[in-house]
């Protein structure tokens, strides 16, 4: 009998170990990930385009995947990699 009290508390203490890691994952990348305004960075990233229409449904389209916009209005898009790595179907960047 005392056996199976002893599996009982290591199947207890396993689960309740599992959910306190998954509980400590969870906060970690709430904090990391936090979504910026893509409207207010794309206004900044399109100010001085041509096709300011264009720009921003792009930029907004790349920002919203990608949780970025490389700051300036033009390049600098070492910064943010995802943002720079977009492409169209024609093989052009996709992201103003």
């Amino acid at each position: 009998m005392s056996i199976f009290k002893f599996l009982f508390f290591c199947l207890i203490f396993t689960l309740l170990f599992v959910s306190i890691v998954q509980a400590h994952e969870s906060k970690r990348y709430s904090f990391d990930e936090q979504k910026i305004d893509c409207g207010a960075e794309c206004v900044r990233r399109c100010r001085l385009s041509s096709r300011p229409n264009l720009c921003h449904r792009a930029c907004g389209t790349c920002c919203a995947r990608c949780n970025c916009v490389p700051p300036g209005t033009y390049g600098n898009y070492e910064t943010c990699p995802c943002y720079a790595s977009l492409t169209t179907h024609g093989g052009r960047k996709k992201c103003p």
